[in-house]
């Protein structure tokens, strides 16, 4: 997923829990950091892959009816816009896999796209058939539950732009369908009810034709490749794009991206221990091979606060997600 995920109060774990019976697999003490697309970080104390959504629904219900607070889960994707911290993630950590990963063709040029699916996935199958305006999704780094869970977007497009509507599991294990307004969506953010999952979406293109839309997708992929560190150890864009009426507060240009901050205050190749600011590009934190989720996190504060102190004020949002234990 673009990768967000919601962290469990550091006061409860779920050994306080019995765990439900299920047909999916636990794994204690089961490596995060190093799936992830940062390659560094802790562990998940108790991991938990569904074997398929009726699996997933038992475990909610199991869990809501054996106490009415359960401890609340962390829901990861393919953590490709997250850190993973070195001392690991209490409590149940949830990884769905290809049982969730299917896409169907549906009428009027709509497909039901699985929460595990990675976007570029959706992307090229829309492609294949022959439907338009899904191709921004092949230069997101991440799957469609992230994409919900963030509302990503590149080049001028977002998912809310082709949401009909996102499928969830509530506390309890039912099903439930909201649209992108009930998401309350807006730029990189959304309004997914607590400890609701995402299991697919419902997404919209247009009439097209497959060689066109491959082209378009092939540009997509080659500026990419011109301006980002995709082939670097790296979680994606950093931080969140400034809003218009924030940089009015702070008494900055209105079109000024994230970027332009971190290069303004000396960001761009930066360093702390094995991390570093990508010198292709400033917005881009990098992994140069002997990085701890520390060293990352790090980096990340020494800008934000860097920006905070030379920029009037100006409060430079994390887009990645950090969770686990401080």
């Amino acid at each position: 997923m673009v990768d967000a995920a919601r962290e469990l109060s550091p006061e409860t774990k779920a050994s306080d829990e019995p765990l439900p019976n299920v047909r999916g697999r636990y794994t204690p003490n089961a490596p995060l950091g190093k799936v992830g697309w940062f390659r560094t970080g802790g562990t998940a104390d108790m991991l938990f892959k569904p074997a398929d959504i009726e699996d997933l629904q038992d475990f909610m219900a199991q869990r809501q009816a054996a106490t009415p607070t359960p401890t609340p889960v962390n829901i990861l994707g393919v953590l490709s816009n997250s850190i993973i911290r070195d001392n690991g993630v209490e409590g149940i950590t949830i990884r769905l896999g290809r049982e969730f990963a299917s896409i169907e063709e549906r009428d009027d040029h709509c497909l039901y796209i699985g929460a595990a699916v990675l976007d570029v996935n959706a992307a090229e199958f829309a492609a294949e058939k022959n439907i338009a305006g899904l191709e921004f999704l092949c230069g997101i780094p991440g799957s469609i539950g992230g994409a919900l869970a963030l509302n990503a977007g590149a080049y001028g497009s977002e998912i809310k732009d082709v949401l009909i509507s996102a499928e969830f599991l509530d506390e309890q294990g039912n099903r439930k369908s909201l649209s992108a307004d009930d998401l309350n969506m807006s730029y990189r953010h959304s309004e997914i009810p607590k400890n609701w999952i995402a299991i697919g979406a419902t997404l919209k293109g247009h009439s097209g034709e497959t060689e066109k839309i491959k082209a378009h997708m092939t540009d997509i992929r080659e500026k990419r490749a011109q301006t980002q560190p995709i082939r670097s150890q790296t979680g994606g864009s950093t931080f969140k794009n400034p809003k218009a009426e924030d940089l009015e507060k702070a008494g900055l240009p209105l079109d000024t991206k994230a970027w332009q901050l971190v290069d303004k205050v000396g960001g761009r190749g930066l360093r702390i221990g094995g991390a570093q600011m990508s010198e292709q590009h400033a917005n881009f934190m990098i992994n140069t091979g002997s990085a701890t989720a520390s060293d990352l996190e790090s980096l990340g504060e020494e800008v934000r606060r860097r920006v905070k102190e030379n920029c009037n004020g100006y409060d430079l949002k994390w887009e990645i997600a950090r969770f686990g234990r401080l």
